[in-house]
C-alpha cells in the first residue's frame, strides 16, 4: 500500500508489525527489497511502531533505520519515526543521522494530557492544527518582505498568521514569536499558519489602528489538585511537566496498584529528583482504578483535573487498556454525580480562573461542577464512542500522534515547532480572555486584536466567540470590524517569560 502525500510526493510507510496486509511487510531489513520499491526516491519515510512492547517496538524501528542508512544510491527524503519510549530517540538520532525526525507518541499525548487539563480547550485547537483542517504550519521564503521588520510583516497575509521566523544567519534556527523589530535578512523564511501552502501570499501593508491595551493584569498561579488513575509508562517525564506549569502548594495524587513502597525507587530509576519538587508535593493511594469501592476511598469531587492514563500494566493490548480507561471514567462519573448534589460545591469553583468574564473559560473549568477528566484512549474508534456519549471532557488518543506523523512527513522543518510549543519552556498554545485585548462591544477587526496582541508579546491566531461551538483558527476576512464581547476569548502563542 502506498501513500501519497496532499502535494503529490511518494511516502512510503514501513510497519514493523507482522500481521500487517501492507506489500512494505515483507521488505524491511533487506536492501535488495528497498530497492526493489526505490525507497531512495520517496520524499518521505514513515517508520511507524508496533503493537509490541515499547522496548521491542524502539528496537525494531531501530534496526530499520540502520538499514536504511545502508540504502546504497542514499535517501532523497528524510525518515520519520514514531518511538514509544523517550530514552530511545537519542540512539535512534545517532544513528541515523540528520535524515531522522523522532516523534516520541508516548511523550506527545502525556504533554498534551497536562496543557489540555490546565487550559481547558486547547484539545481541539492542537486537533484543528494537527489534522490538515484548514489551519496548517507552513514555511516558506519570501524575498519581497526582506528589509521589513516583523511588526510589518506580521499584518501582511490577509490568508495566513505570521508565527515565527527561520533565521538564515543562524543556519535555520526557527524563532517562534519574534520580537517586533527583527528585520528580515536574505534567505529568511516566514513561519504562518494557513489552510494550504498554495493559499496564502503577503499582500500589501496595512493600517491599523494601535491602542492601549486594557488595563488587566494575568491573574496570579492558585495552586491545583490533580489526580492521576494508573501508573504510565515515562509518569516521571509528566511529573517533571506538570512540576514546571504548576504553582507552589499544587498536589498530585497518584492511585495506581504500583505498591507505593516501589513507587520512589522506580521515578528515581526514571530520572526525576523528588527533592527538587519545589511546586508539587505527590500523594501516594494504592487501589484498582476499575473497582468502585477503592475508588470511593478518593475525594474525586475536589480534584481540579483528573488524568486516567493507559496503564503500564496493559499497554501491551489496545482493546484491553481502553476497556480499563473506559471503565474508570464511567465508575468516577458515576461516583462524582452521586456526591456532589448533596454538597455545596456549586458556589465554589474548583478551578480558580482569576478572570471576571469569559464564559467558556468558566463553563470548561468548572466542567458543570466536576473535576475536568481527561482520558487517554488509544483506539480511535473506542476515541469517538466517549467523545459522542459526552462523558469525558476531552479525549486524547494515537490519532494525535498520527496527525504529528504525517505533519512532519510533509516537512520535517515542523517537528521543531512542535517540539517547543509542547515543550513546558518557551512559547506555548493558550486560551485567553477577552478582557486582556479590548472593552465590552469594541469594534474591532481581528487585524486590530493581533496588533494589541503583540503588546503583550502574544501571536493572536484565532478566536471563540461566546456563541459559537468550536474556535475558529486564521480566521478569513480579518479586517472585518465587529462588536467583541468579554464572554469571547482568544488562541495566542505566547512565551512563559
Amino acid at each position: 500500500r502506498w501513500f501519497w502525500s496532499s502535494v503529490g510526493g511518494l511516502i512510503l510507510c514501513l510497519p514493523s508489525s507482522t500481521n500487517e496486509d501492507f506489500f512494505c511487510l515483507r521488505l524491511h531489513f533487506y536492501l535488495t527489497k528497498y530497492q526493489q520499491v526505490s525507497v531512495s526516491k520517496a520524499r518521505a519515510i514513515i517508520v511507524l511502531a508496533s503493537d509490541e512492547n515499547a522496548d521491542q517496538s524502539d528496537a525494531r524501528a531501530l534496526r530499520v533505520v540502520l538499514s536504511l542508512t545502508g540504502v546504497k544510491e542514499g535517501l532523497r527524503g528524510h525518515v520519520v519515526v514514531e518511538l514509544c519510549d523517550l530514552d530511545n530517540e537519542l540512539l535512534v538520532k545517532l544513528v541515523g543521522g540528520e535524515l531522522i525526525e523522532t516523534v516520541v507518541a508516548h511523550d506527545v499525548i502525556g504533554r498534551l494530557m497536562i496543557q489540555c487539563a490546565l487550559q481547558p480547550g486547547l484539545a481541539q485547537i492542537w486537533e484543528d492544527i494537527l489534522g490538515f483542517e484548514n489551519a496548517e504550519f507552513y514555511i516558506k521564503r519570501w524575498p519581497q518582505l526582506d528589509g521589513l521588520r516583523f511588526e510589518d510583516v506580521f499584518i501582511s497575509f490577509p490568508e495566513a498568521v505570521p508565527c515565527g521566523v527561520k533565521v538564515a544567519a543562524s543556519g535555520g534556527k526557527i524563532i517562534i514569536n519574534p520580537n517586533d523589530d527583527y528585520v528580515m535578512k536574505e534567505g529568511d523564511e516566514i513561519l504562518v499558519i494557513a489552510e494550504d501552502d498554495d493559499t496564502y501570499e503577503p499582500g500589501p501593508l496595512l493600517e491599523v489602528r494601535k491602542c492601549f491595551l486594557p488595563n488587566v493584569s494575568s491573574p496570579p498561579k492558585y495552586p491545583e489538585k490533580i489526580l492521576f488513575c494508573g501508573w504510565r509508562r515515562d509518569i516521571d517525564d509528566m511529573i517533571m511537566v506538570l512540576e514546571a506549569f504548576l504553582a507552589p502548594g499544587s498536589q498530585l495524587w497518584m492511585f495506581n496498584d504500583v505498591p507505593e513502597k516501589d513507587r520512589e525507587k522506580r521515578l528515581l530509576d526514571g530520572g526525576l529528583d523528588l527533592s527538587g519538587l519545589t511546586n508539587l508535593t505527590l500523594v501516594h493511594k494504592e487501589g484498582n482504578a476499575v473497582i468502585r469501592r477503592h475508588l470511593e476511598g478518593l475525594p474525586l469531587e475536589t480534584f481540579d483535573s483528573i488524568l486516567i492514563l493507559a496503564d503500564e500494566s496493559v499497554e501491551d493490548s489496545i482493546v484491553h487498556s481502553d476497556s480499563r480507561s473506559l471503565a474508570t471514567l464511567l465508575l468516577i462519573r458515576d461516583i462524582q454525580s452521586k456526591r456532589l448534589p448533596s454538597e455545596d460545591t456549586a458556589s465554589t469553583p474548583l478551578r480558580h480562573c482569576g478572570f471576571s468574564h469569559s464564559s467558556w473559560i468558566r463553563e470548561m473549568q468548572q466542567a458543570s461542577d466536576k473535576s475536568i477528566i481527561i482520558s487517554e484512549i488509544l483506539d480511535s474508534r473506542t476515541r469517538n464512542l466517549v467523545s459522542v456519549s459526552r462523558i469525558s471532557d476531552y479525549v486524547l488518543s494515537n490519532e494525535l500522534v498520527s496527525m504529528a506523523l504525517a505533519m512532519v512527513a510533509e516537512d520535517k522543518q515542523i517537528n521543531r515547532v512542535l517540539e517547543e510549543l509542547f515543550a513546558e519552556e518557551g512559547n506555548e498554545l493558550c486560551i485567553r480572555p477577552a478582557e486582556f485585548y479590548l472593552y465590552d462591544q469594541e469594534e474591532l477587526s481581528f487585524y486590530d486584536i493581533m496588533v494589541r496582541g503583540r503588546q503583550r508579546r502574544e501571536i493572536v491566531i484565532g478566536y471563540r466567540l461566546a456563541n459559537m461551538d468550536r474556535a475558529v483558527i486564521n480566521p478569513q476576512c480579518k479586517q472585518q470590524l465587529r462588536n467583541w464581547s468579554l464572554d469571547d476569548v482568544f488562541v495566542v502563542i505566547s512565551c512563559d517569560d
